[in-house]
């Protein structure tokens, strides 16, 4: 022991004792709540036996059951049309405006500032901005869509079951925006300038430029931001809480806020975390996805 803390005081253990720590909190923070909660999707838990440690193993019936609800199939094509819809739009809006903000303008530091104030926003109060101007009565949306004669009637965005998920998208894609425009912007700003020149003096477009330039050298950094899109989205639970609680009847219900749902509503907390171990097993795919592509960028 003794020997270990003089190690430590003449610094060449330091490095050592910080990993330590970093690997303890992976392990407390992360770790540990994982497999627990792959636990509770083998065993019966609810309200009753939450606090109890005598839990019977029922194996894979949690996700049998699951399936199995009617419910089921609509909440995850609800998940999917969340999910795919918000990284296109995202991406798409994302990578546009790193694109214009590479050239060089008066006030595009300033300009840049201002899109990136919505993402340090809490998705709580992005949820509650957009619950006001997604309002059917008095909204904003309604009010623009009606003067500038695009709708004749007001669209009830939160309480309409044809359209409530895609309010919530709208929402989510304003959000992450900003996240996307930041990294893709880091990326842009690491392709060397003179491969653009050489380009342009062969005759090369902009479209041309971008298609056999820009995409290729940017397949890592579009890689980790869809990736990293996809995990986001799916631990997006405070705007569903704050625009619709997955209302009207289940229309933007989705996998994580029905996770919650069972686990905190009605205490089918067994069922609960079968849901969010399915969500687990999706985000491992997208990221291994991600890695081989990353591998086989850098191994080219």
């Amino acid at each position: 022991m003794q020997g270990i803390i003089r190690t430590i005081r003449d610094g060449s253990g330091f490095d050592i004792l910080l990993l330590l720590l970093a690997l303890v909190y992976l392990v407390a923070f992360s770790a540990f709540p994982i497999i627990y909660n792959i636990i509770m999707s083998l065993q019966t838990v609810d309200m009753f036996t939450i606090a109890s440690f005598d839990r019977p193993f029922v194996g894979l019936k949690n996700y049998y059951d699951i399936l199995s609800q009617p419910l089921a199939s609509t909440i995850f094509w609800n998940t999917v049309k969340f999910v795919v819809l918000s990284i296109v739009f995202q991406l798409s809006i994302g990578f546009g405006l790193a694109l214009f903000f590479q050239q060089d303008f008066p006030g595009a530091t300033w300009l840049r500032g201002l899109f990136l104030a919505g993402w340090i926003m809490p998705a709580l109060v992005v949820g509650a901005i957009w619950k006001w101007l997604l309002a059917g009565d008095f909204g904003v949306i309604n009010y623009i869509l009606m003067s500038s004669g695009v709708t004749d009637e007001r669209i009830f965005w939160l309480s309409d079951p044809d359209v409530a998920l895609y309010a919530v998208i709208i929402a989510n894609v304003w959000l992450g925006i900003p996240f996307n425009m930041l990294l893709l912007s880091v990326g842009l700003a690491g392709i060397p300038r003179d491969v653009y020149e050489a380009a342009e003096l062969d005759g090369a477009g902009a479209f041309e430029r971008f298609r056999s330039i820009t995409l290729p050298l940017m397949r890592a950094q579009l890689g980790a931001v869809i990736s990293l899109g996809v995990i986001f989205t799916l631990q997006q639970f405070d705007l569903i809480a704050a625009l619709t609680q997955g209302g009207p009847a289940n229309s933007s219900n989705v996998a994580q806020y029905w996770s919650w749902q069972l686990s905190f509503q009605t205490y089918e907390i067994s069922l609960g975390s079968a849901v969010s171990v399915m969500m687990i097993l999706f985000v491992i795919v997208v990221a291994a996805v991600y890695v081989r592509s990353t591998h086989h960028e850098h191994s080219y």
